[in-house]
């Protein structure tokens, strides 16, 4: 098959991967699971590519370690995090403006299939690494992207792991986290899976493959425009007042050594 062709076929595994999803979230009246299976379904499209293309084997494997790592990771992460609370109020709040009878609907046009297409847009430089470069060896491309990922991790990670043990502390209720990790940028998590992102584009260039490559770029702009950075910080200035204070010294983003 052609590398169109691997593509097009990979966005009816993810519609037919959401669209389950959206049945069982109907059936549980949770449309919360979307977010646990954010991760997982990038490992199901990766594999699905691995399976597909005849690019350089070994690049083939990185690749598919590096998203099984990172994408099993956050699942289970979310999954943990999450488990019994119920309805995220995002949701919830979605669910009572449109109204119980609609929002069934509206729900997997809004949520399931919006994600699908953003997942299967992003997915993009997964298959260009594993589908080219069938004659080239690892290059300092693959290696430079290795360190991107390497530092994407330890920051998603260890902010994730942080902000847990913070939050687990009932003193902390109403404080804001600004050690470790959160000393050095206001979104560790989220410049982490940027980074990791980056990996895989510059893992995705290795094989000369470039276009897809922006698939990263556009996971990017996603965490910082819309559904990570701009929506928390909103959240955050309404709830928690020192929080103006943390962003006057953090860096919002790039982690960077805090203003005095």
């Amino acid at each position: 098959m052609s590398f169109l062709q691997v593509y097009i076929h990979a966005l009816a595994v993810i519609m037919i991967f959401m669209t389950s999803l959206w049945i069982v979230s109907v059936i549980i009246k949770n449309v919360s699971i979307v977010d646990l299976f954010w991760g997982f379904g990038f490992v199901l499209a990766s594999a699905y590519y691995f399976m597909n293309s005849d690019g350089f084997y070994t690049r083939k494997v990185l690749i598919m370690s590096l998203v099984a790592i990172w994408g099993l990771r956050l699942s289970a992460y979310l999954v943990w995090r999450n488990y019994g609370k119920g309805e995220d109020f995002r949701y919830r709040n979605f669910r009572k403006n449109y109204g119980e009878k609609r929002y069934w609907w509206i729900s997997f046009f809004k949520t399931f299939l919006l994600q699908g297409i953003l997942m299967w847009l992003i997915s993009a430089p997964l298959l260009g690494a594993q589908f080219y470069g069938q004659n080239k060896a690892l290059n300092i491309l693959d290696y430079i992207g290795i360190i991107f990922w390497i530092t994407g991790i330890l920051f998603e990670a260890g902010g994730d792991f942080q902000l847990a043990v913070f939050k687990a502390n009932p003193a902390n209720r109403g404080k804001v986290l600004d050690k470790g990790f959160w000393r050095y940028t206001r979104h560790p998590n989220y410049f982490g899976d940027s980074s990791v992102w980056w990996g895989y584009g510059f893992i995705c260039l290795a094989a000369g493959s470039y276009l897809p490559a922006l698939g990263s770029v556009l996971m990017t702009a996603l965490i910082i425009k819309v559904s990570g950075v701009a929506l928390l910080e909103k959240n955050l200035k309404v709830h928690k007042p020192q929080y103006k204070e943390y962003i006057e010294r953090t860096s919002s983003f790039i982690p960077w050594f805090p203003k005095k």
